[in-house]
């Protein structure tokens, strides 16, 4: 035999349920699921404006890092051909 506690339980989670769904598919659930929506479409433009900015300012700093290496590495050269050079005429 079923215990009438459990039929009580299942028939209240049935009602809980129904009544669930109706709220959720509500005019005024409709409502703030848009908002919702919305304010998270504007979140992740403003985080992709962030990444880009990002990305340029690393892009800068390569390109800075980039250029004084060549500078040391043509310094470089031209010390090691100067050194060079003053070891032919001693």
């Amino acid at each position: 035999m079923i215990p009438v506690g459990k039929i009580a339980l299942f028939v209240g989670g049935t009602l809980f349920g129904s009544a669930g769904l109706k709220l959720l598919g509500s005019e005024d659930a409709r409502k703030v699921y848009t908002h919702v929506t919305a304010a998270v479409l504007r979140c992740k433009d403003e985080i992709m404006r962030d990444v880009e900015n990002v990305q340029e300012n690393c892009s800068d700093i390569l390109a800075d890092a980039k250029a004084i290496n060549e500078a040391r590495t043509a310094k470089k050269a031209e010390e090691e051909a100067a050194f060079i050079e003053d070891g032919e005429q001693a």
